[in-house]
């Protein structure tokens, strides 16, 4: 399993997963302004911790780096929902969909997705 990114990598990894290509420290620090009062100091920080983990790539671009990020969102959110699923549910799937359901009402698509799923994973 990688090294686990914490919740503040998250939220710049998301700014780096939703770009359409490489950002550098001021392009995310625009990215993340309104929605937390990081400063500069901290958000080059986190891209550090980043980089050192293996989740993004840098290349310099003059006096510059621009970051690129080297862990796919879809793999992160699979590490995330294996985590959960085994910390909280011993690695089983139906006591968590039983625990989501008991604690708010599924939708109709809601379900339809389920049944969707079930049926698939039958075949």
């Amino acid at each position: 399993m990688p090294t686990p990114i914490s919740e503040a990598e998250a939220q710049v990894m998301e700014v780096l997963w939703a770009a359409t290509g490489p950002l550098s420290t001021e392009d995310v620090v625009a990215a993340l302004e309104g929605r937390q009062e990081w400063q500069l100091a901290t958000i080059k920080t986190l891209l550090n911790r980043l980089l050192n983990k293996g989740a993004l790539s840098a290349e310099k671009d003059g006096r510059r780096y621009l970051y690129t990020p080297v862990l796919k969102r879809e793999d992160w959110i699979g590490d995330q929902a294996s985590g959960l699923l085994d910390r909280l549910f011993g690695g089983s799937l139906a006591p968590l969909v039983a625990q989501f359901s008991s604690q708010r009402k599924l939708t109709a698509e809601e379900l339809a997705a389920l049944k969707k799923l079930l049926k698939d994973n039958e075949q």
